[in-house]
């Protein structure tokens, strides 16, 4: 008792002397009367007092913006010393409600509410975590630092991930543009908040920018895979495959490069798809991996490719992908395989049949007809392909029939082209005629 007498004395003896600093308007003497408060407490660990104290000192008339800056500063690193979880939540919810509305401490706020989620998080209420972080609108703040910035909207992209809220998540990572990665900090020139120093520096366990670019990617993986949707999940790991740290270490790019191909194989044909296949295999280090290769390459060349053959040769390897960096490749993805076989090998038949029989193509697809018939139908439907099956006669036709405009535009090219090379000829008889002549004269 007579601790807390003498406690309650010395904090109303600082009390009156803040108050006099604070009507004085003594910046640095009420900052100092407010800490010494707070480190009374802190040392007595009298844990409620502190809190009341806290609330007490950011209510007083005329407070000043510096004093109540200077008071959560401090409190914040009473943070971790705090004997139980209850306590260290009750520290962060009194210090939230002093700092909530004062843009001179956001930064502040949006650091404690990332600290109340993590122990949300540990407790395993991932909703109230992610609902908590998504009270935070970090890139309307002027004073962080960008790395925290993104640190910080990652982290939200995270736990929105966590409770499989997939539109959230990708609204949230959209506030993150991907050029951001690919600025050279050296390079940069400085906005003029950063020159003055008003900008904050980047506390020391916020990751780097290339480690957030990592970051940023892998989450989107997830989200992507959510969807099935390959060509971006490629997408997504060529960028992490672009890392240098990533690069030059064997064991970390191998595994990559080998979900690429596979991603790769597994996306759908359209013009992206075929420039990242071209760009893949031109890479040398897929070298390394030559049975990757051996498969981009049957890919990418117009041949019909054996299903059976191509799954005993590559279904040990599909197998391992589980065991490797990143996990395996979705319940889907052996389904989804065969798939972009058959359409492959649809493909290539269009490039070499103007008409063909269903049976036949049933044959050189190794389905059954009415397979045969649904893959192609899909493929028309997707606008992947151009083709009319003939059901009573059993025919496809690929070939697209032209209108009667582009039947005479056709007719007037090949005529011009006709008249340029008899114009050509008259102009080298002519030209021959006349050297002929001259060689008699003489």
């Amino acid at each position: 008792m007579e601790g807390g007498g003498s406690l309650d004395s010395k904090i109303e003896s600082l009390l009156n002397v803040e108050k006099q600093m604070r009507l004085n308007g003594d910046i640095a003497g009420t900052k100092k009367a407010a800490i010494d408060i707070l480190q009374l407490c802190f040392e007595a660990r009298a844990w409620k007092t502190l809190n009341d104290q806290i609330v007490v000192l950011s209510k007083r008339r005329g407070q000043l913006k510096q004093a109540v800056t200077a008071m959560v500063q401090q409190a914040m690193q009473y943070i971790d010393e705090t004997p139980d979880i209850e306590t260290k939540i009750e520290l962060i919810k009194t210090l939230n409600s002093v700092s909530a509305g004062k843009i001179y401490v956001e930064i502040e706020r949006a650091r404690l509410i990332k600290r109340l989620a993590k122990i949300k998080e540990e407790q395993g209420q991932i909703a109230e975590a992610a609902d908590l972080m998504q009270e935070i609108a970090v890139e309307t703040f002027g004073a962080m630092a960008k790395t925290e910035k993104i640190a910080f909207i990652l982290e939200q992209v995270r736990l929105c991930l966590d409770r499989q809220d997939y539109v959230r998540a990708q609204i949230l990572s959209r506030k993150i543009s991907p050029r951001v990665f690919d600025a050279d900090p050296s390079k940069e020139k400085k906005k003029p908040k950063e020159a003055e120093g008003l900008v904050e520096e980047a506390p020391s366990h916020i990751p780097s920018l290339l480690e957030l670019k990592r970051i940023y990617y892998e989450h989107m993986i997830r989200y992507y895979s959510h969807s099935n949707d390959y060509l971006e999940i490629c997408r997504c790991y060529k960028s992490i495959y672009e890392i240098p740290s990533v690069k030059e270490d064997p064991s970390q790019w191998i595994p990559i490069l080998r979900k690429i191909c596979w991603y790769l194989v597994l996306s759908p044909h359209d013009p992206m798809q075929s420039s990242l296949l071209n760009s893949t295999l031109e890479d040398k280090n897929l070298s390394e991996i030559p049975h990757f290769r051996s498969l981009l390459k049957q890919v990418i060349t117009m041949e019909v490719v054996q299903w059976t053959a191509l799954w005993n040769t590559f279904k040990d390897e599909f197998e391992n992908e589980k065991n490797m960096l990143g996990g395996s490749l979705g319940d889907k993805a052996a389904e989804d395989l065969r798939e972009r076989i058959i359409e492959h090998n649809i493909l290539v038949v269009s490039k070499y049949y103007a008409r063909i029989t269903v049976k036949r193509l049933a044959e050189l697809l190794c389905l059954t007809v009415e397979e045969a018939e649904k893959h192609l139908s899909d493929m028309v439907v997707s606008k992947a392909l151009i083709a009319k099956v003939d059901r009573p006669m059993g025919i496809v036709c690929f070939q697209t029939a032209k209108d009667s405009n582009g039947i005479l535009n056709s007719w007037a090219m090949n005529l011009e082209k006709l008249l340029d090379l008899v114009e050509k000829s008259c102009h080298q008889i002519h030209k021959e005629t006349m050297v002929h002549k001259a060689a008699l004269k003489v």
